[in-house]
């Protein structure tokens, strides 16, 4: 099974090509730009056309949530319109696509964890913008899973769990959001999804379960929490800690709005896959143990 996945430097990316190494049964070829360029749509359908997938990953997309709302027409152009012109380069070629969206198709308001059925009502640009790509995707390819998931982290690239590291590499005390709840989640375990999905989609000709799927980690927390945990566990590794202290929301204004509830159940997706994502505190574990591996190994001048 050949997959294709949209973007080189994400996470996601990053995380199939390295779940796919030393594998006989798969593989993972990333295609990024300048060959595949979500922001001009020309550039789609021939370079996928020239990986040969089975099946395409779209992983790719406009993340800078808070740019964003400066940037509403790129966002939507790459998140949405180019999201609809991979899925619909996949159709052209006669393979499912499997659908990278997010948390924030949501308001928050819920009580309790969002299944797939809820109303959607994004409260910012990025939002918008992947709530119309679900759209474009879904209409492109009736052969399509569209995997929203939340707080996503690796070893790879930039992201909260890397970033907090960094900050009590040089602060005693991290001031972190306490009011924002969600399921913070491994792109490593995104990718371990993803494989174990895929050959489904591909073998299986009659399968009648495409739609849209909450994929997230098991369990949840708000922001400050992630961060105790990460710290926590970063020291236990002798690694870099700091204080981390409660604040709320309007303490820390940015200029996209978030959900307060992001929490999403990925119950569907364990039914009809048999595949559940680890508790999120190993994961973290599993990450923070890489990452201080590798700082490990950087020789100090």
């Amino acid at each position: 099974m050949r997959l294709a996945v949209t973007g080189r430097e994400g996470q996601v990316a990053a995380s199939l090509v390295e779940a796919a190494r030393g594998r006989d049964d798969v593989e993972v070829v990333a295609v990024g730009r300048p060959a595949l360029d979500l922001a001009r749509p020309d550039t789609v359908l021939a370079a996928l056309e020239a990986a040969r997938p089975d099946i395409v990953v779209s992983a790719a997309a406009y993340t800078a949530v808070d740019q964003a709302e400066d940037e509403k027409d790129l966002a939507f152009a790459v998140n949405a319109t180019g999201a609809g012109k991979v899925a619909e380069a996949a159709a052209r070629l006669g393979v499912p696509v499997i659908h990278l969206s997010t948390d924030y198709v949501f308001d928050g308001t819920k009580d309790g964890a969002y299944v797939e059925t809820d109303s959607t009502a994004p409260l910012g640009v990025y939002g918008a913008s992947k709530l119309a790509g679900e759209d474009a995707v879904a209409m492109a390819n009736p052969r399509h899973l569209i995997l929203r998931t939340a707080w996503v982290y690796s070893p790879f690239g930039k992201n909260f769990v890397k970033t907090m590291l960094r900050l009590a590499g040089d602060r005693d005390e991290i001031a972190v959001v306490a009011d924002q709840w969600g399921n913070p989640t491994s792109a490593l375990d995104i990718a371990d999804a993803i494989l174990h999905a895929a050959p489904k989609l591909v073998d299986d000709r009659n399968f009648a379960a495409f739609g849209i799927y909450h994929l997230a980690g098991e369990g949840e927390t708000n922001w400050s929490g992630f961060a105790r945990n990460v710290l926590d566990t970063s020291r236990a590794f002798g690694g870099p800690h700091a204080m981390v202290r409660d604040i709320s929301t309007s303490d820390y204004p940015t200029k996209a709005r978030r959900p307060a509830n992001s929490r999403l159940s990925s119950a569907k997706f364990a039914g009809v896959f048999g595949w559940t994502a680890p508790g999120w505190r190993s994961s973290v574990e599993a990450v923070i143990r890489r990452v201080q591996i590798g700082r490990a190994r950087i020789p100090v001048e």
